[in-house]
C-alpha cells in the first residue's frame, strides 16, 4: 500500500487544495494529474491513484475555484484564464519540489491545459498524457454538433427549445442534457460515486465551467470557445500518450491533430468507452498508462537511482 498526504500550496492570495499518493522521493518520476471542466473536481479522475501501486506517486489536485480549493465565485471571465492556471500548476510543482522531474497526465480540459504547459518544454516534464481532449474548440464544436444530431428528435427539439428560450436551467434540459452525456460522457450505469461527486460540486458552484466553457458540455459560449493549440503542439518534446474513447465527445476528429503534429505520439482507443476510460474501462486504461510511463521513464529513473 502507499502512503497518503494531503496539503495547501499557496497560490497568490489563495489556496490549491492536493493529495500526494505514495513517495515523492523514492526515485520514481511522480504523476500530476489535471483534472477536467474547466471546473470539475479531482473526484472523478481519482481512479488514477491505482498506478501508485506500483510505486510511483501520483499528485492529485483541485484547480483554483473548485473542489477544496479557494472558490472565488465573484470573479468574472476576465479572471479564468489559461494563464492563470499554468501558473498554479508550476506553482504546484514549485511547491512539492517536483518542478525538475514529472509526468503530467490532463483529461479533458485538463490535457488541454497540459498541451499548453508542454509547448513550453519546461526542463522537468519527462512524459504526458493527454486523456480525451480536443486540439482546438472548433473541432470540438463541431463534433458535438454531429454527436447531437444523431440524438433522438425528440430530445433535440426539447435542447433547442430550452437554449431559445433561455431556460437551460430545467429540469426538461437537463434530463434531455443527460442523454447526451450518458452517451458520450460516461456510459456505466449508475455512474460511479466519484463521478456523481465531482458533478454534484459542479452544480453547487460552477463559476469556472460557465466563465471559461459555458452551461453544457455542447453549450460552448465561454472564453475557451475560440481556444486552439494546432499550431503549436510541434513544440511539444516530451514523449506523449493520447487516450479517447469509442463513444467519446472527443471524437476522432478532435483528438487526430496531437497524432498530426506531436512527433512520436502514441494513440490508444478504449472501443467500450466514451469520456472516462478511467472508469469505464479502469484496469485496461491504467495499464496503458503504466506501461507508457514505464517504458519512457525507466532510463531516466534508474540514472536518478545511481
Amino acid at each position: 500500500m502507499y502512503s497518503i498526504t494531503e496539503g495547501y500550496a499557496p497560490f497568490q492570495h489563495y489556496q490549491t487544495w492536493y493529495r500526494v499518493c505514495g513517495d515523492l522521493h523514492n526515485g520514481k518520476t511522480p504523476l500530476v494529474v489535471a483534472h477536467g471542466g474547466p471546473g470539475c473536481t479531482h473526484d472523478y479522475v481519482d481512479a488514477f491513484r491505482d498506478i501508485a501501486r506500483g510505486g510511483r506517486a501520483v499528485i492529485h489536485y483541485d484547480q483554483l475555484g473548485n473542489g477544496r480549493s479557494t472558490h472565488l465565485p465573484e470573479q468574472g471571465a476576465a479572471f479564468w484564464q489559461v494563464s492563470l492556471f499554468l501558473a498554479e500548476l508550476d506553482n504546484l510543482l514549485a511547491h512539492l519540489g517536483i518542478e525538475d522531474n514529472y509526468a503530467l497526465l490532463g483529461q479533458s480540459w485538463g490535457g488541454m491545459l497540459a498541451a499548453e504547459h508542454a509547448v513550453l518544454r519546461p526542463a522537468g516534464l519527462k512524459a504526458i498524457v493527454i486523456a480525451n481532449s480536443p486540439a482546438s474548440m472548433e473541432l470540438w464544436l463541431q463534433a458535438a454538433a454531429r454527436l447531437r444530431a444523431q440524438l433522438p428528435p425528440a430530445v433535440q427539439r426539447c435542447l433547442l427549445k430550452h437554449e431559445a428560450a433561455g431556460t437551460i436551467g430545467s429540469d426538461a434540459y437537463r434530463q434531455a442534457t443527460g442523454v447526451f452525456y450518458q452517451r458520450h460522457v460516461c456510459r456505466l450505469t449508475p455512474w460511479p460515486a466519484e463521478v456523481r461527486r465531482t458533478f454534484d460540486a459542479m452544480d453547487a458552484d460552477p463559476t469556472v465551467y460557465h466563465a471559461m466553457n459555458g452551461p453544457t458540455e455542447f453549450h460552448v459560449i465561454g472564453t475557451l470557445k475560440s481556444w486552439n493549440i494546432i499550431d503549436r503542439l510541434a513544440r511539444i518534446q516530451a514523449p506523449t500518450l493520447l487516450i479517447s474513447g469509442r463513444f467519446d465527445e472527443a471524437a476522432p476528429e478532435v483528438v487526430q491533430p496531437f497524432k498530426d503534429q506531436i512527433a512520436g505520439a502514441e494513440w490508444v482507443i478504449f472501443e467500450q468507452s466514451s469520456h472516462m476510460p478511467h472508469v469505464e474501462e479502469r484496469d485496461a486504461c491504467m495499464r496503458v498508462v503504466e506501461t507508457f510511463l514505464a517504458r519512457h521513464l525507466a532510463a531516466g529513473e534508474t540514472a536518478l537511482s545511481r
